[in-house]
């Protein structure tokens, strides 16, 4: 019998305190009547919201650095927080925000995924032109729920991401305004509020990832771009309109990789036979059988992983509730085999996947670092 992880992992809160809860309840406390969105985090009614969606910024890394940020740490301190959702990667996270439901229900279940029916993969991030977005991700979002409302929807963010598949997938409905600059995303934002009597609003903030994922969350760099994103969100909340809530939240945490903790599995054929393809990225695998070779995949993986992983078969995966509720027009996007590394460990490919396998920083499993981000409420009285 396989041992398991020293720890149990952080399974998400889905229906209670979840990424997908949380936008849902702030849909909610803008209108109660909105169809389908239920106010479970009890945010308090308001004619305006505005939702500052900071990547990587995981709640343990602001709980252990209130000194870098005080104005975060110190709306962090009668909060608590909620959990991402699985995998705990951006693509999945912002289908979770901008749909107010988890993943096994939107099917933006990573950062690589097979498009069912084909031998290829689907880049969340860099997308495919020859895949709809919408019909891939076919629930109506936030913003087409708040328009529908009689509500104003913008998203703020930069201006690189206008139009591209995950945009479209995710924020469809939004007036999108370009900001390519932390001056720029207050002010924009801070406008399209004063400007609609009722609105819902996000903010979208990306740089503190990347800093991330070159540098580590353990280095100056990071604790450097942490001060500058508490910055954003005071003027932000400096900002705000009479009446205006403001929520900040992150689409995961992160955790440091050393050389030591990377796991090459391109340098052991043994867990590539079987194979056909290697999704999801080093913190959160798919991995997609050829016909019939699931059970020996499974059993290899979890054979070579032993206690440093979570490795289940699709099924288990669902049943453990990892993606939520689970369409079934969705299911066959989940990997055969599902696993999410405990610890430190990185499951990299480094002949297939150089970049992704370069990072310091990375993010997408099942541990407290990753899955534990913020939930933090302002309101300009």
């Amino acid at each position: 019998m396989t041992p398991e992880p020293r720890h149990p992992p952080i399974l998400p809160s889905y229906g209670a305190a979840a990424l997908s809860d949380l936008s849902s309840s702030i849909l909610a406390s803008l209108d109660p009547d909105v169809p389908g969105s239920e106010n479970v985090l009890g945010l308090p009614s308001a004619r305006r919201a505005c939702l500052l969606i900071v990547d990587g910024l995981g709640w343990e890394l602001l709980r252990d650095h209130p000194a870098v940020a005080p104005f975060l740490s110190e709306l962090a301190r009668n909060s608590r927080p909620i959990t991402a959702g699985f995998p705990s990667t951006t693509v999945t996270s912002l289908g979770s925000i901008c749909t107010g439901r988890p993943p096994g229900q939107h099917g933006i279940l990573g950062y690589q995924v097979i498009i069912p029916g084909e031998n290829r993969l689907l880049n969340g991030l860099r997308w495919d032109s020859r895949v709809d977005p919408r019909q891939w991700q076919p629930l109506p979002t936030i913003y087409e729920r708040a328009v529908a409302a009689g509500m104003a929807a913008v998203h703020v963010a930069q201006g690189a991401f206008r139009g591209t598949g995950l945009t479209v997938a995710t924020m469809r409905g939004a007036d999108f305004r370009p900001a390519d600059s932390m001056g720029a995303l207050a002010a924009q934002a801070a406008a399209a509020l004063r400007e609609n009597a009722r609105a819902l609003v996000t903010v979208y903030h990306g740089d503190l990832d990347g800093t991330g994922h070159v540098f580590g969350a353990g280095s100056d760099a990071w604790y450097n771009q942490l001060a500058h994103v508490d910055k954003l969100a005071e003027q932000l909340a400096g900002a705000l309109p009479s009446g205006t809530s403001m929520h900040v939240t992150a689409d995961h945490g992160m955790v440091d990789v050393t050389p030591e903790d990377k796991f090459d599995v391109d340098g052991h054929p043994e867990l590539r036979s079987g194979l056909a393809l290697l999704g999801g990225e080093p913190r959160a695998r798919h991995l997609y059988a050829r016909r019939g070779a699931a059970p020996d995949l499974l059993a290899a993986w979890r054979e070579a992983l032993g206690d440093r992983a979570w490795v289940l078969s699709r099924d288990e995966a669902i049943k453990e509730g990892w993606f939520g509720p689970v369409d079934p027009a969705m299911a066959g996007r989940i990997g055969d085999v599902v696993v999410a590394p405990a610890g430190s460990l990185a499951l990299v490919a480094t002949k297939a996947e150089p970049r992704e396998s370069a990072l310091l920083g990375m993010h997408g499993s099942l541990t407290s670092s990753e899955q534990l981000v913020p939930a933090l409420s302002y309101h300009a009285a």
